[in-house]
């Protein structure tokens, strides 16, 4: 990032749109910091900070950890790298997080990824996770080196019970009814830009294309 110019942006798609793979471009492409709300969480519990712990309660519980607990998290994060850009993923969940976010920090642009559900459902079925790691295989796509197995490993890889059609796609629609709010929130703000496709390949050179554009 040539002018030094801070670049605030949050990534937005759908379980299985191929986020995680734009969302590694952009941070290896324009440098910026990856904040992924899960990972902080996660880093948080191995920690047993106070937060951490909170977390780590209601996880053993089986319970959802509470979005208060969640936004604090994040946004004492953000507080800490305020010198830095950054992407955001995983956060906001909710439109009330959205609210508490925008409050605190000036958000340059929501990048959501708008990829077809029958892409998504015909995508996660061929899936295959090396459950230590998270890492995820998909094939025809993005195959293990040996098939059946992980690349970095060598251990198996599995099919999660809940990657079949019919679970996918009630994720997809509750995915759904769960951003629009958010999205329309952004919108208003005029920060939110959607990008439509059906691949990260085909998606990807209008990201970096925008991105480029706004980042100089």
């Amino acid at each position: 990032m040539a002018s030094g110019k801070l670049f605030r942006a949050i990534i937005m798609g759908a379980p299985g749109s191929g986020k995680g793979t734009v969302s590694g471009r952009i941070v290896k492409s324009f440098s910026l910091k990856h904040i992924s709300s899960g990972d902080l969480l996660r880093s948080n519990i191995e920690k047993r900070t106070e937060l951490g712990q909170i977390a780590d309660k209601y996880i053993r519980e089986g319970k959802l950890v509470p979005d208060i607990y969640i936004t604090k998290c994040i946004l004492n994060e953000l507080e800490q790298i305020q010198s830095h850009s950054w992407l955001l993923d995983g956060f906001p969940r909710t439109r009330e997080q959205a609210d508490d976010l925008w409050k605190q920090e000036r958000i340059d642009s929501v990048i959501n990824l708008d990829v077809p559900f029958e892409v998504i459902i015909e995508r996660i079925q061929s899936r295959w996770v090396h459950l230590p790691s998270g890492r995820v295989y998909n094939v025809g796509f993005n195959d293990p080196k040996t098939p059946g197995r992980d690349d970095v490993t060598g251990e198996p890889l599995s099919q999660r019970p809940d990657d079949n059609p019919v679970a996918v796609r009630k994720r997809l629609e509750v995915y759904d009814a769960c951003t629009r709010p958010i999205n329309e929130y952004f919108d208003k703000k005029g920060v939110l830009v959607t990008f439509k496709g059906s691949t990260t390949d085909e998606i990807w050179p209008h990201v970096k294309k925008y991105l480029e554009a706004k980042i100089q």
